[in-house]
């Protein structure tokens, strides 16, 4: 898909978004649209799989539908089916109750008498379902039944049939649950779909799931399936929804061009950047992973295959259940990430508070963008925590350090490490000072980046991006002041490609240019400085004011006054023989 064609999907999802949502808040308005995205995108991908794995059989199916179609009995395949399902169903060794569910369930899937392939399938062969779930278990790792796939949910609600909504729920529960071999419990937790705020009665919550439902199916026919599509159109809409909520848009969302500076530095070899990129990057970490956009952004700018596994942190139960939406829609299998609910800074993830050195999970690339001067509350048991035991506290005002430092714990000794931070981790004095300047002294930040103000939804305030490393070669730190390069926007500045590619190169090749953009500071002159590492410092954009010779200035300004005086002396001679009055 081309960037126009992408320009006028995310347009058209984000003005049915606009038409929709009606008097319901944005965020929430969010979880149900994107959610449908999701399953939409699932669906597909089932059943273009299902369609390869079954080969003949699909295709018999397929023909078998366009016959009734042509010769208008639909309804007599539809009957011959229900047969089918009540016949292999007595059958069954079931308790009546249970046995009863699942046929009512089949019954609802003909109620629509929208027919598909893998509707007649499953139905004409119950007895052989539980073996070719096992093997879609194996070529795409999960499975979705008939009932739940878009197709079916689109057809209920193109009809306004009155069992959208319960087969919606039932829908969530499956894939939350049998759907993976993971289990994603819990996934559309943030989903309520018996909410007053679609409708206070069951009738009208449906109603309104119908009509959502249908706008965003119908919206999206016009549009080419293709395999980043929605994936695509899922991210464009986090960012419309993150610019629509302002300061809230900080706890999901990293802009697209910030994400591909920080993806772009972290692929490169540590050693020597300058030969270009890691052909493998054993372990990928964000601990703060949001809606997970900067885990997707590295694994683009790699080959296929060039990553070991992908772990994520995130606090925010509604963020943590998009970023595991949002991996699963850019085409990661479950197997390939691990999303974890939880505080980084409590370090509550089992796989990263392993305490025997041999097991501790190393990382070659870490990427972050964690809530800037986040308060928190250090106590005697995080002083004595691995993390942070050698460096000492963040304090209790800006958890920047923290952050900081729980991150570079795991960066494996060949990693990469760039994190977004507000400027003050730079300068500020105290337990921050001490934290700083042993890093420093351990050769472990390479390089400090400034980037323009006003690139994020959550604040205004200009940021810098570092980037460390265990296994740094030089002894200098390489500054780049990128604050003045940058397209005004209407609501936020914007960095262009232009822009990205020369803070990557710069770093890249660790060039200095004209030492007003990027400079090479020595560990000396930064000694000399007491550790500060305020950018201004080493490499300014300010222009150099002219030097002025008082002196001189003195000089001319008494030349000025003589003539003055004898310019007035003459004149009050004219005055004079005019009979008019001296100028005093």
């Amino acid at each position: 898909m081309n960037d126009t064609q992408q320009k006028q999907l995310g347009a058209t999802l984000w003005g049915i978004a606009d038409k929709l949502r009606g008097a319901m808040n944005a965020d929430d308005f969010r979880d149900y649209m994107l959610s449908f995205l999701f399953l939409r995108y699932l669906s597909d991908n089932y059943e273009e799989s299902a369609k390869k794995e079954l080969g003949s059989d699909y295709t018999e199916c397929e023909k078998e539908i366009e016959n009734a179609v042509a010769n208008e009995k639909q309804d007599d395949v539809i009957n011959s089916l229900k047969n089918q399902i009540a016949k292999h169903f007595s059958k069954q060794a079931l308790e009546e109750k249970a046995l009863k569910a699942i046929i009512e369930e089949y019954e609802e899937l003909l109620e629509s008498k929208k027919l598909t392939p893998l509707i007649v399938w499953y139905i004409k062969n119950l007895d052989q379902v539980v073996t070719f779930e096992k093997q879609m278990r194996r070529k795409v790792h999960f499975v979705i039944k008939p009932h739940y796939l878009w197709s079916n949910i689109y057809e209920l609600a193109r009809t306004q049939n009155k069992h959208l909504l319960k087969n919606l729920q039932k829908g969530f529960k499956f894939i939350e649950n049998e759907s993976f071999d993971s289990t994603f419990r819990g996934l559309f937790s943030e989903v309520n779909l018996d909410s007053d705020k679609l409708g206070k009665t069951y009738e009208f919550r449906n109603e309104t799931l119908c009509s959502i439902i249908t706008e965003i199916a119908e919206g999206l026919s016009e549009f080419s399936n293709e395999i980043d599509l929605l994936g695509n159109a899922y991210e464009y809409l986090i960012g419309q929804f993150a610019a629509g909520s302002g300061k809230k848009a900080g706890e999901f969302y990293t802009p697209q061009q910030i994400s591909t500076i920080l993806s772009r530095i972290v692929i490169l070899d540590s050693q020597d950047p300058s030969t270009g990129k890691k052909k493998y990057i054993n372990n990928l970490l964000d601990f703060a992973c949001g809606s997970g956009s900067l885990l997707i952004n590295v694994k683009k700018q790699l080959e296929p295959n060039s990553i070991g596994q992908i772990y994520g942190q995130e606090k925010n139960i509604t963020t943590y259940n998009l970023a595991r939406m949002n991996m699963l829609l850019h085409g990661f299998k479950d197997s390939e990430f691990q999303i974890f609910h939880g505080d980084s800074l409590l370090n509550d993830w089992d796989i990263l508070s392993e305490m025997n050195p041999a097991k501790k999970l190393e990382c070659d690339a870490v990427v972050a963008n964690p809530p800037f001067s986040y308060r928190w509350e250090p106590n005697d048991t995080l002083a004595e925590d691995f993390r942070f035991k050698s460096y000492g506290l963040a304090p209790k005002s800006a958890a920047d350090f923290a952050f900081l430092l729980h991150g570079f714990h795991f960066l494996s000794d060949e990693g990469t490490m760039a994190i977004i931070l507000p400027h003050g981790v730079l300068f500020r004095g105290g337990a921050e000072e001490k934290i700083r300047t042993k890093l420093l002294k351990d050769g472990n930040i390479d390089t400090i980046i400034g980037l323009p103000a006003n690139l994020f939804f959550s604040t205004g305030i200009p940021v810098c991006i570092l980037v460390l490393k265990k296994c740094k070669k030089s002894n200098d730190v390489l500054f780049i002041n990128a604050s003045e390069y940058y397209e005004k926007g209407k609501r936020q500045n914007v960095l262009l490609p232009v822009h990205i590619d020369k803070i990557v190169d710069t770093y890249q090749y660790r060039k200095e240019d004209d030492k007003k953009y990027s400079r090479r500071v020595s560990m000396e002159e930064i000694e000399k400085n007491n550790f500060n590492l305020n950018i201004s410092r080493y490499v300014s954009t300010a222009i150099a004011e002219e030097i002025i010779d008082i002196a001189e200035v003195k000089n001319n300004l008494d030349k000025i006054e003589d003539t003055i005086s004898k310019v007035k002396a003459r004149h009050n001679e004219f005055l004079k023989e005019l009979g008019l009055s001296e100028l005093p």
